[in-house]
């Protein structure tokens, strides 16, 4: 990777000068992801941090992106450290040579240069400005030329890693390993991901982005009742189309879900602070009006750092790896995450627009790549279907192969498919879950703990296996 050596942007500076929670140790990082006993997780830095951030590895496949152990030396051009001989783990802690809070944060909230260059190159640009006032009047054909050529050197991206990024949780996995080293013991209990036990999750949503996407979402949703999946209808409230005032509930009456979805998709949202603030004043009324829980900005445009402002309980913004949006960079992780008090569920999948139009594919291979790829880290399979596309024969078949796929996924493996507002809910539960180990054994406590599973980390053959107990959750 060219930016090994790149340092902070004014886009990472522009992160520390907003309102930030008080600082917490960089434990709680692990003990979020995971969920278990405090007492395994004791890591700790090997001395003061450098004033610059950098690209580097740990081990030989992932890249990172934060400060260092200062008396690290500097790689030469062009290349990354690989830090992992420089973990130490002795007496029951791990010493590690990065802060474990600021590189997941700096991967998850997309503060890593590249991921900042896109923003500042495509959200103000004037391309962007011309395209979005013109784009009404294109037809489709003109749009897919243009965002192909825009798009044209989405494959010699190295990072984020396409078609999945899992850095993020192969960073809390690796960290793992180091922790039942450190404490000599074949495996630590955690409370388990999804409820149930489930392996996985997975949720549907649908971008409405037309009148004719509008008129159509009947048809969908009849589509995805006969396969026994609710989804999440993502609405534009202004401009685009009418809404009217019985729209929202004739979809929640039927059990479906509803999310606001921008403010008019002019693709402007986030041009400026000022700009934004004054938009998303209007977007918040959207939100208390339709009784929805959940927000998606037009074109996957964001800036976390703003998310702040949005009174919304969940945002599907932030892509995993963005190389076929036109903002690039990626959260790398496959898991739900917090960015302050809004959860935001990664979009973890490619659009069905970015598939039939951009890479001209018309079959689930990609997206069956993309299931077992966030599957192996037992993370949420998220999909982008747009009823403007999924009607016609051709996406209408590739559509219903995907959802007899996921009912296979369903009734074979456990997956657990639901809405993006139960998985909303049930990550704010084990938020606040802990397991209590006293002399009757180990128990889960907190509100939903009748869903939750202990499950237990172990190291096989310096690989991490993960495993939920499938029965009681008293493990004695």
């Amino acid at each position: 990777m060219n930016a090994a050596s790149d340092s902070a942007t004014p886009f990472v500076a522009e992160w520390s000068r907003q309102p930030q929670p008080a600082q917490r140790p960089m434990n709680d990082s692990f003990l979020e992801y995971f969920k278990c006993p405090e007492r395994y997780a004791r890591f700790s830095l090997r001395g003061p941090l450098s004033a610059a951030a950098r690209y580097f590895n740990v081990g030989p496949d992932n890249v990172y992106y934060g400060r260092l152990y200062q008396s690290l030396n500097t790689p030469e051009a062009g290349k990354m450290s690989d830090v992992v001989q420089e973990v130490k783990v002795a007496g029951g802690t791990v010493s590690l040579p990065f802060d474990i809070k600021e590189v997941v944060d700096n991967l998850q909230f997309e503060l890593y240069p590249s991921s900042a260059r896109y923003k500042r190159s495509l959200v103000n640009s004037l391309f962007a400005d011309l395209y979005y006032y013109f784009r009404p009047l294109l037809p489709v054909g003109v749009r897919k030329h243009l965002q192909r050529v825009h798009l044209r050197d989405w494959d010699r991206i190295s990072f984020p890693r396409w078609p999945v990024d899992r850095t993020v949780n192969e960073l809390f996995e690796l960290l793992m390993i180091f922790s039942l080293q450190a404490q000599s013991v074949e495996r630590i209990p955690f409370i388990w991901f999804w409820p149930d036990g489930a392996p996985s999750s997975a949720i549907m949503t649908h971008d409405v982005e037309t009148s004719r996407g509008r008129d159509l979402c009947g048809t969908l949703m009849d589509i995805d009742d006969a396969y026994g999946i609710k989804a999440c209808f993502s609405v534009i409230p202004e401009q685009r189309y009418d809404v009217p005032h019985t729209f929202p509930s004739s979809i929640t009456e039927r059990g479906f879900e509803v999310a606001v979805h921008d403010l008019n998709h002019d693709g402007r949202l986030y041009r400026s602070r000022r700009y934004f603030k004054e938009r998303v004043a209007k977007i918040n009324s959207y939100g208390r009006q339709w009784k929805t829980d959940g927000f998606r900005a037009a074109v996957l445009y964001r800036r976390q750092e703003w998310f702040s402002d949005l009174e919304f309980s969940y945002d599907m913004s932030v892509p995993n790896v963005a190389h076929l949006d036109p903002q690039r960079g990626g959260c790398c992780t496959v898991m739900p995450y917090f960015v302050g008090n809004l959860l935001e569920i990664p979009v973890t999948t490619t659009q069905d627009y970015s598939l039939f139009h951009i890479l001209q594919e018309y079959n689930t291979d990609l997206w069956k790549t993309q299931i077992e790829l966030i599957m192996e880290k037992h993370g949420v399979l998220s999909f982008i279907i747009h009823p403007d596309y999924a009607t016609t024969s051709a996406e209408r078949k590739v559509y219903e192969a995907l959802l007899s796929h996921l009912v296979e996924l369903r009734q074979k493996r456990g997956v657990w498919i639901t809405t993006p507002r139960e998985i909303n809910r049930w990550w704010r539960q084990r938020a606040q879950m802990r397991i209590v180990e006293d002399e009757q054994g180990l128990r889960i406590e907190g509100e939903g703990r009748e869903r939750a599973r202990i499950a237990y980390a172990s190291s096989v053959e310096g690989r991490l296996a993960l495993e939920p107990m499938v029965a009681d959750r008293r493990v004695v």
